[in-house]
């Protein structure tokens, strides 16, 4: 195997394979990432049995052929390489990479001992690469990151004809984006759960790239199934996760409200965070609502306290509520809108955070429950 490359191209390619490899393997060839030449392009893979990762890049190819080395490795000096065409060769069990006066000679592992990378499933459908990645990085936010409850963890897909709903929770918080996309079949009625980092990472990558992102399925019992997604020159696969008992989150969000808010979002973003500047990991700040507007308090150890007015249109009974900072602030930047309309059942049931227009009406599409911390005062 040998062939040059630009250094961008295969920079970016080994970064992108290789964030997704484990970091302790079960077995040493699952850390690697596999460059096979052919036919004047470069295919770099990596596989951990449940997520592959390939992209095809152009090249000068001069011989065919495989190579699998450390991914980790060969992303950070394919980083730090300088902006020069970049040679490489495999010589017997090492391979040669050269960058200008840069030279780098690094073992390689059986290319035979590697597993093969599952097929892509076939198409389910398609969707805009832009809208997707915004989609998913407004849910993903609210999935669980406790390994022992795996339902958590995933984002769950619902495929309903020309609509996906896409819910994550980590029982605290939970989001919820619905949009349209274009499937195969338009009478589709499916769900899937994908881990939500993989799919976060797989959007964020595939989002820039514009044009279309192409969703394909292969699902199967409970806890069997792959997901699939690609766009230009990348794909991916993942499996999905058992999401046979994932409960009726949905049911979570209330039918009705007695209180509602319309806050600035910068603003409340803002106040958020300095106030809690003073508040420990555990402790909430408060949201106290009334005619006057918005107060925004939080105290801390050594009778260290904060709090802030701020202006906001309320309608309701008066209200104190308490919420994690961290939480509310995630919810109220994945809004992507100038104003929150906050709505309130009563001080110890969920509220409801959705974005809202420039004229105060609300915006379809996304919304944000977060669970209130219980205070005494």
């Amino acid at each position: 195997m040998k062939f040059r490359v630009e250094r961008d191209a295969l920079a970016d390619a080994v970064a992108w394979t290789a964030k997704s490899l484990p970091s302790r393997p079960s077995v040493p060839v699952l850390a690697g990432v596999m460059l096979r030449v052919s036919d004047g392009s470069l295919e770099v893979s990596g596989f951990d049995y449940e997520v592959s990762s390939q992209v095809t890049v152009d090249i000068q190819g001069d011989a065919d052929g495989a190579a699998l080395v450390s991914g980790r490795l060969l992303a950070e000096i394919t980083k730090a390489l300088p902006g020069k065409p970049v040679d490489i060769a495999a010589v017997g069990a090492h391979l040669e990479l050269v960058c200008g006066s840069a030279r780098f000679t690094l073992p390689t592992m059986p290319v035979e001992d590697y597993p093969s990378l599952p097929a892509m499933p076939a198409s389910a459908g398609t969707i805009d690469a832009a809208t997707f990645a915004t989609a998913v990085a407004q849910v993903a936010i609210a999935a669980g990151r406790d390994e022992t409850l795996p339902m958590m963890t995933g984002v769950r897909l619902e495929l309903s004809g020309g609509n996906i709903a896409l819910l994550a929770t980590d029982r605290y918080r939970l989001a919820m984006r619905e949009l349209e996309w274009r499937p195969e079949d338009p009478e589709i009625s499916l769900n899937a759960l994908v881990p939500a980092r993989t799919l976060n990472d797989t959007a964020k990558t595939l989002g820039p790239l514009g044009g279309d992102v192409t969703m394909a399925l292969a699902h199967g019992g409970a806890g069997e199934g792959m997901i699939g997604f690609s766009a230009g020159t990348r794909r991916t696969t993942s499996r999905l996760l058992d999401g046979a008992n994932y409960p009726p989150v949905r049911s979570l969000f209330p039918a009705s409200h007695n209180a509602e808010a319309r806050v600035s979002v910068p603003a409340l973003v803002e106040v958020v965070r300095r106030v809690a500047l003073v508040a420990e990991r555990t402790t909430p700040v408060l949201l106290s609502f009334g005619p006057d507007g918005l107060v925004v308090e939080a105290g801390g150890s050594e009778e260290a306290r904060a709090s802030e007015a701020m202006e906001a249109t309320f309608t309701g009974e008066p209200l104190t509520i308490g919420f994690n900072p961290q939480y509310l602030i995630d919810g109220l930047q994945n809004l992507l809108a100038p104003t929150a309309l906050l709505s309130f059942v009563d001080a110890f049931k969920p509220a409801v955070i959705s974005p809202a227009g420039d004229d105060g009406e609300i915006v379809p599409g996304y919304r944000y429950l977060i669970m209130p911390i219980r205070v005494t005062r």
